[in-house]
């Protein structure tokens, strides 16, 4: 078993066994307004469950010791290696080429379907 799946089945019989729910119902009620969901009775015991369980992994997180840990910045090395965007001058006779093969055109533009209203 992966070490996230003994943590999860560890939290799971902690609050099985009564540890202590730091959500309650009222909790639950007042996050679905704020989200404008409407919860079952049903539901809104399922999600004090489930976002005990959440807040309880966190506290848990919050138990490791990362002193020797370096902060991270980013999940990655990797720059972006795309081109500026920078407007280049087209001689007059590509565009005039270009135009031609458009199916409309307008004032020098290529005339193209609304994708908005």
């Amino acid at each position: 078993m992966t070490p996230m799946r003994i943590v999860i089945r560890d939290i799971r019989e902690n609050l099985c066994i009564g540890v202590g729910l730091m959500i309650t119902k009222k909790d639950v009620h007042h996050i679905a307004e704020l989200a404008r969901i409407s919860l079952t009775s049903a539901e809104e015991e399922k999600y004090e469950k489930e976002l005990s369980l959440t807040l309880h992994f966190v506290d848990k997180l919050a138990e490791v010791n990362t002193d020797e840990t370096a902060p991270l910045t980013g999940g990655t090395d990797l720059v972006n290696i795309t081109r500026d965007d920078n407007e280049e001058k087209q001689e007059a006779e590509d565009t005039a080429e270009l135009l031609k093969a458009a199916p409309e055109h307008e004032r020098g533009y290529i005339k193209v379907k609304k994708v908005f209203e």
